[in-house]
């Protein structure tokens, strides 16, 4: 039987190839965060009325979650819960003021006419741009000077089902799947650098493009004033009365739990 064939790789291929790919990709990505850090802009004021719809949804919420074991003694608990389901149908918290009789039903908030949701969108265009942009260039150069070069050997073992993935670029069948072409390398830094970025930037940086791939340019989350409050706080009414039905009290039956607890009561 034949021995395998050996294969050499010239030291300035490491030199000239290999490290400038690896060190462009991370200078790439650290600015790729300082453009993104540039391009945001400061979070816009909420007027007082659009904010007490927030925080009016946000404490009937709050109430809900403790329902089932409530700190909230029970006349407490069903007075604020009345209270806030008055108020829901009244219309008292919507920023426009409770509607009035004769009044034409609005119809819902069109996101395209919403300043805050295009400055949204625009955000979010922005950084598509921005992750794209350089990662095109970044191939396009690597195909362009180092297309069919041999950069590195994995020192380990791999079975075939890699070979397509690290040798993309390299038409030969008869190579170590171990070995990686340039295109490959360019692809393991493409989603192996995070955390060599948490470790510099730390963790919320805007230098990992992997993540932004899946991410629709039009995805940014909807404004606070694109939200229909009036059909929210109509939710929010059911789910008071619901929460009313679960209701249980953290105090209750307290007094006999201590005692058993130091020995005074029998166990049950």
């Amino acid at each position: 039987m034949s021995s395998p064939v050996s294969l050499y790789l010239d030291p300035q291929i490491r030199d000239w190839v290999l490290f400038p790919i690896t060190l462009v990709m991370i200078l790439v990505g650290i600015l790729r965060h300082y453009i993104m850090i540039l391009l945001q802009s400061p979070p816009k004021k909420l007027p007082r009325e659009a904010l007490r719809e927030q925080r009016a949804l946000t404490r009937s919420q709050v109430l809900r979650s403790t329902a089932a074991n409530s700190p909230i003694p029970p006349t407490y608990y069903k007075s604020i819960s009345r209270h806030l389901s008055d108020a829901y149908e009244a219309g008292t918290y919507l920023k426009d003021g409770p509607p009035r009789e004769g009044d034409a039903p609005k119809a819902p908030p069109n996101p395209m006419t919403d300043p805050a949701a295009m400055d949204g969108m625009m955000a979010g265009m922005k950084t598509q741009m921005v992750m794209m942009v350089p990662q095109m260039v970044i191939m396009g150069w690597i195909n362009f000077f180092f297309q069919g070069f041999v950069l590195i050997k994995l020192p380990f073992p791999l079975t075939l089902g890699f070979k397509s993935m690290l040798q993309r670029g390299i038409e030969t069948t008869d190579m170590d799947v171990r070995w990686v072409s340039s295109l490959s390398w360019y692809f393991l830094n493409f989603f192996g650098l995070n955390g060599l970025y948490r470790l510099i930037l730390g963790g919320d940086n805007s230098a990992d493009s992997s993540r932004d791939m899946t991410a629709s340019p039009f995805g940014a989350p909807a404004a606070p004033g694109a939200q229909d409050f009036g059909k929210l706080f109509k939710a929010e009414i059911s789910n008071l009365e619901f929460s009313e039905g679960v209701y249980s009290w953290v105090g209750d039956g307290v007094e006999e739990r201590v005692l058993r607890r130091y020995g005074k009561l029998p166990a049950v």
